[in-house]
């Protein structure tokens, strides 16, 4: 049984900064890619980024430059370090996994932008 858990959401200043974490656990076969998504109320959930197992990335055209996100194999877990936040990023944000033809994702994590 895979599951992904999500931490590190929460309030923050326009042009602030946050380090959401993803840990995976269960037995997860090592060639996979993990990502986070977001969704904003009324909107339909859409990709922020994604890294495959050996570190390849890809992102949103509205995070680049401003989110990083990276992985620890070892500790199966996925990190999105997002700087210079605005208001137009507030969302619940997803951790998804994809391996073989299995797809998983976790709770969400709330990440509001205001002053």
């Amino acid at each position: 049984q895979v599951q992904l858990v999500e931490s590190g959401g929460g309030l923050v200043q326009p042009g602030g900064s946050l380090r959401l974490s993803c840990a995976a656990s269960g037995s997860i076969f090592s060639l996979n890619t993990m990502g986070w998504y977001r969704q904003a109320p009324g909107k339909q959930r859409e990709l922020v980024a994604t890294i495959t197992n050996v570190g390849s990335t890809n992102y949103a055209d509205s995070v680049k430059g401003r989110f990083t996100i990276s992985r620890d194999n070892a500790k199966k877990t996925v990190y999105l370090q997002m700087n210079s936040l605005k208001p137009e990023d507030t969302a619940v944000f997803y951790c998804n996994l994809k391996v073989l033809k299995y797809e998983y994702w976790g709770q969400g994590t709330q990440v509001t932008v205001s002053s």
